[in-house]
């Protein structure tokens, strides 16, 4: 097999097909991946006797500052994506390896800083978020160790980015299956036989994803030309760098003040008792499913339309958002339902306790259907960031999610402190961000004013006369 061969051509033949055997892989890889935090959660559930609510609880409480801490390098992640799409389109493999050297840098530094900045600041934050007495000394345990993999962890992102922007899903999706086997399994026995509570399932987690962005650092050396080609030596190219953080930071203060955001609803949950967390918590990790399909089709229509873009197709830019749209809508309406119909058993597998399961499923059935507004937000943004443009969409969903939810806890929580009235904030916000993404998809129409700008005209006529 030739190391081209791992390198696809996305945009040749049907591509309502092309984008959903793109999407799919991507979006079961993102469910591997919170299946990591449910496996998690399900074992100390499970298996630590009348700890269990406690240990759930403590798991949970670290998922949104988990997110806080990694999130804006994985937006950064975004950002290597286009790039690599952007040059595999316009078929330069010199830029292509210089790209992915830089990102697999840029994952390696982002993550040594958020493991020891993470160490500092985490008690701090955990007390900002109310997190319990009876459950902190455990939330503390399992993020210090939890800390200490966020190299490997961004490792495997950038490398599955750079995998996305060369047109394949699969490898990252079978490495992190793989990975998720060791994952149950280590889970079991570090808990189950070890007794090591919220430890054991940390370690495993950490462990789980070093095997898997060890194997994907070893397909793109083995199985692609994009770190074996002698152009340079493994360095940071400095251009390359700004390109990707330019499209890359916004995306990833974006996700950071979403899990700012979210951190407040947490604190919001965290101050209604255990039951309530324990509730949230097991919920979370079954209605990210469908988010996964959300993010998905997003990643994926910023790749196609990177690639697209690269190669100059920009007629097939408009009909590859539409496709993305319905193949999403769809998806998430299909993962939603099937999640409400099971939910209740899915979440007693959590946890059997009957409040827990009626606190989570109503929140389970409100946020997965939210979720069909996120398709809409999540896919123009794709479409935005293909075009390099990652500011707009950023600014826009701050404002429509972040701050409104922040808003929300802070001023209209404390008039009803319910568990409901916490759980309305969702629909609401979601539903905000993707008015505001549709209203400035129309305005700006990214396709038409790109193909009527001078310079890129300019880039047509250059690339049709081989003048490269």
């Amino acid at each position: 097999m030739q190391k081209s061969t791992f390198v696809k051509n996305i945009l040749d033949g049907s591509l309502s097909k092309n984008i959903l055997l793109f999407a799919l892989p991507l979006a079961f890889t993102g469910i591997l991946q919170q299946l990591f935090n449910a496996a998690d959660i399900a074992v100390v559930g499970q298996f630590t006797g009348e700890l269990g609510a406690q240990c759930m609880a403590a798991v949970g409480a670290c998922a949104p500052l988990i997110n806080l801490l990694v999130n804006l390098f994985i937006g950064i992640s975004l950002g290597s994506n286009v790039v690599i799409a952007n040059m595999t389109g316009h078929r330069n493999e010199k830029g292509s390896s210089r790209a992915a050297k830089t990102s697999v840098i840029i994952a390696l530094i982002g993550g040594f800083f958020i493991a020891i900045v993470g160490q500092l600041i985490t008690p701090a934050l955990m007390r900002w978020m109310s997190v319990p007495d009876e459950v902190f000394g455990m939330a503390m345990e399992y993020m210090r160790i939890y800390l200490i993999g966020m190299p490997v962890i961004l490792l495997y992102n950038f490398c599955a980015a750079i995998f996305r922007g060369i047109g394949n899903t699969r490898l990252p999706l079978l490495t992190l299956s793989f990975a998720g086997i060791v994952n149950v399994a280590l889970n079991l026995f570090l808990v189950a036989v070890l007794h090591l509570n919220v430890a054991g399932v940390a370690i495993a987690t950490i462990t789980s994803n070093a095997i898997s962005s060890v194997l994907l650092i070893y397909l793109l050396f083995k199985k692609t030309k994009l770190m074996s080609m002698d152009y340079g030596k493994f360095r940071i190219d400095p251009e390359l760098a700004k390109r990707i953080l330019k499209i890359g930071v916004p995306s990833g203060i974006q996700t950071s003040v979403f899990s700012i955001a979210n951190m407040v609803i947490q604190s919001g949950f965290n101050s209604l008792g255990t039951i309530v967390m324990a509730a949230s918590s097991a919920s979370i990790n079954l209605e990210l499913t469908t988010f996964n399909f959300v993010s998905a089709f997003g990643q994926t229509c910023t790749t196609f339309i990177g690639q697209a873009y690269g190669a100059h197709q920009i007629k097939k830019c408009k009909k590859i958002l539409k496709i993305c749209c319905m193949e999403g809508f769809g998806a998430v309406l299909i993962a939603a339902s099937l999640i409400v119909c099971f939910g209740k058993d899915m979440i007693a597998l959590f946890n059997s306790n009957p409040e827990v399961i009626e606190y989570g499923y109503y929140r389970l059935c409100i946020l997965v259907f939210s979720h069909l507004f996120s398709v809409q937000y999540e896919v123009i943004s794709g479409y935005l960031r293909g075009f390099g443009i990652s500011l707009l969409p950023a600014v826009l969903t701050t404002f429509g999610v972040c701050i409104l939810r922040i808003f929300w806890i802070l001023f209209i929580f404390p008039l009803k402190p319910t568990f409901e009235t916490i759980v309305m904030v969702f629909p609401i916000s979601l539903g905000s961000a993707a008015l505001m993404l549709v209203i400035a998809l129309i305005i700006k129409h990214p396709a038409t004013r790109i193909l009527q700008d001078d310079a890129f005209r300019q880039n047509q006529v250059i690339s049709q006369t081989g003048q490269i």
